[in-house]
């Protein structure tokens, strides 16, 4: 059984150490917003709802502190991921809900805005993952790409919160997880994960992905994102846009699964989504251990942006989006402000 990657225990937040799995399961507990900053700048905890999450009970450790540590927690844990819109759109959450209470009752309001944005995210998954399962056939081969999981969510998870569904549904469903380089959050994470739950799996390696899809083994390929504009250009971990031109090419369909949280209608394109860098040492790490030379250059981007015209579709807790982008994320996104 997978432990809750994110959890309030007795006035703290306790995260699932991401970075320890799967050799092992470990736990950091959270006691000032700094904490939690630092869980998610290294990955402990990781995966856009889960960091949103994370970051909005980060803010409620400062709150029982009084307003201004509060108010400063939500601009030092701003400043932690850059692509992940989730993160923004919690910390925008509390604040509204911080601007509504006297001092007296801002811990409570707070902790209960972050508790209402983790409920609401595991219920949210579970209705994407239904309205996910309804588009595969029965007996299906999904590729995926990175850790869409309930690790990187408020639990059941976004693409693979699709395959659960569709297990559940009673439909047969075998996984073909990618390593995820550099940092290898498929096979650390994504393989754990699933294996946990019994659902067949099997690691390949990035670069394997157009072998797969030629030999005709592949039904569909399901991923999560960070960040999607509004016309549909999705951010994703990197080596995502790949998968989806190589899956484009080979006629396969290509599905986007993300909570509402993670639409930034204030982009037009995703050629204006932020892209986290990040440190050169995370390729220049040996699988063996060892460093490759400190003279190599290095670029080490975190995620790509996968062009709307290569999604067959983005499926959300309130449904699924079919192409014109643009006009259903709008549609879906008026309604829900109503």
């Amino acid at each position: 059984m997978l432990p809750p990657a994110i959890s309030w225990v007795e006035g703290h937040l306790r995260l699932l150490d991401q970075r320890s799995l799967p050799t092992s399961v470990e736990f950091i507990d959270c006691e000032r917003a700094e904490d939690v900053a630092v869980a998610i700048k290294t990955l402990a905890v990781r995966g856009a709802p889960a960091i949103g999450i994370a970051a909005a009970y980060g803010v409620a450790l400062e709150a029982r502190t009084g307003r201004s540590q509060a108010v400063a927690a939500c601009d030092r844990l701003a400043l932690t991921r850059p692509t992940a819109v989730n993160l923004f759109w919690a910390l925008r959450r509390v604040r509204e809900r911080m601007e509504t209470v006297p001092d007296s009752g801002l811990f409570d309001a707070v902790l209960g805005e972050a508790a209402a944005i983790h409920e609401e995210d595991r219920e949210g998954n579970i209705s994407l993952g239904r309205a996910g399962a309804d588009l595969l056939p029965d007996d299906c081969r999904v590729l995926t790409h990175c850790n869409a999981g309930a690790l990187a969510t408020g639990g059941h998870g976004t693409a693979l919160g699709i395959v659960r569904s569709a297990r559940d549904a009673g439909k047969r469903v075998k996984v073909y997880a990618c390593e995820t380089r550099p940092l290898l959050q498929g096979a650390r994470l994504t393989v754990w994960e699933l294996v946990q739950d019994g659902i067949d799996t099997t690691l390949v390696c990035d670069s394997m992905s157009a072998s797969l899809m030629s030999s005709g083994r592949l039904d569909a390929v399901i991923v999560g994102a960070d960040r999607i504009a509004a016309n549909g250009d999705t951010a994703n971990k990197i080596g995502t846009c790949t998968h989806a031109v190589l899956a484009s090419h080979f006629g396969i369909p290509f599905y986007v699964a993300a909570p509402l949280s993670t639409f930034d209608r204030s982009l037009t394109s995703g050629d204006a989504i932020p892209i986290e860098e990040r440190s050169a040492d995370e390729v220049r790490r040996l699988p063996s251990g060892g460093m490759l030379p400190d003279y190599y250059s290095i670029w080490n981007p975190a995620f790509d942006v996968t062009g709307a015209s290569l999604i067959t579709a983005i499926i959300t807790e309130k449904g699924v989006i079919l192409p014109p982008f643009g006009e259903g994320i709008a549609s879906l996104l008026s309604r829900q402000e109503v």
